[in-house]
């Protein structure tokens, strides 16, 4: 393994061999996978926030923050946010909500791009999120980008997944629509001052209801205005109590056989290049090209 990878150090909460080390690894440096193989079990729980753009995710993670630092808790957080189609890059801009924490030693936050990944996340955050667990956090806080459909891989990861929506997301059908229904544990309604929050709230519930009579477990719903800190105790509250009911080994065992499904899927994927796929198609089109006949031949054959 590489000597730029520093394991003790890391275990005792070193914050700039913790942020060198999240660079190597999402950089893919060589000798990233032996330092992971070493990597311990960690029961550090992992809490997923998601939602649709605009619900007030980042402000939420502020308030949880702000929360778990008074109870003497350290909380690292990955942020991740939408990129370029084309260039990769991203404006990284949820750390400006959280701008308190930048010198509180108990709060480490790293915003990430997704480099192109559909799903809401970064292509190393399964990685990302076992070294932020090493490194001796109480809590591990993974916000996606909110991109709606695709962005239910947090179920993958999270130990909790706390899903936020607003009063004016529109006809409950779309929550539906969108996925997020399937992967919640916990719905935050956010916003909760704003007209028609009430109709929102009691219509989401009765949504629910069907999903509580086949599990005979309740999603709790809970009201909160992110931005005046009101409800952010409640919130946090609930997902303690759901890291606490779900510690079950079934649970767990489903979340890693999720992972290394999603390991194995990435570095069976690792050779195919998108910029290379990019040029042979472009040399291939014209008339008569065919898609799905060019993935046959290319990758299926």
């Amino acid at each position: 393994m590489s000597s730029r990878f520093n394991i003790p150090s890391l275990h005792r909460g070193d914050t700039k061999v913790l942020a060198r080390t999240l660079s190597l690894v999402e950089n893919e440096v060589e000798g990233y996978l032996e330092f992971l193989q070493q990597l311990p079990d960690s029961e550090v729980p992992v809490v997923g926030i998601t939602g649709p753009p605009g619900a007030g995710k980042s402000t939420l993670v502020d308030g949880l923050i702000g929360h778990w630092v008074q109870q003497g808790k350290k909380v690292g957080v990955l942020c991740v946010d939408p990129s370029s189609p084309f260039n990769l890059g991203a404006l990284l801009g949820d750390r400006i909500r959280m701008s308190d924490w930048y010198t509180n030693p108990n709060v480490f936050i790293r915003s990430l791009a997704t480099r192109g990944s559909l799903g809401g996340l970064h292509p190393h955050i399964l990685e990302l999120a076992d070294v932020m667990k090493a490194a001796g956090f109480d809590y591990v806080v993974v916000e996606t980008v909110g991109v709606g459909q695709s962005e239910v891989e947090i179920a993958g990861l999270a130990d909790c997944t706390v899903v936020v929506v607003v009063p004016e997301a529109g006809d409950e059908v779309q929550t539906m629509k969108a996925g997020l229904m399937e992967i919640a544990d916990l719905f935050v309604l956010n916003k909760a001052d704003r007209p028609d929050a009430d109709r929102y709230l009691k219509n989401l519930r009765l949504m629910l209801a069907p999903s509580f009579s086949r599990t005979h477990q309740e999603i709790p719903v809970l009201k909160t205005v992110a931005t005046l800190h009101q409800g952010i105790d409640d919130v946090a509250n609930a997902i303690d109590a759901n890291l606490a009911a779900h510690r079950t080994q079934d649970r767990r065992f489903w979340l890693l056989a999720e992972k290394a499904w999603h390991l194995v899927l990435k570095h069976r994927m690792a050779d195919i290049d998108k910029a290379k796929l990019k040029a042979e198609i472009e040399a291939a089109s014209g008339q008569g090209f065919n898609l799905y006949r060019y993935v046959a031949s290319r990758f299926l054959s």
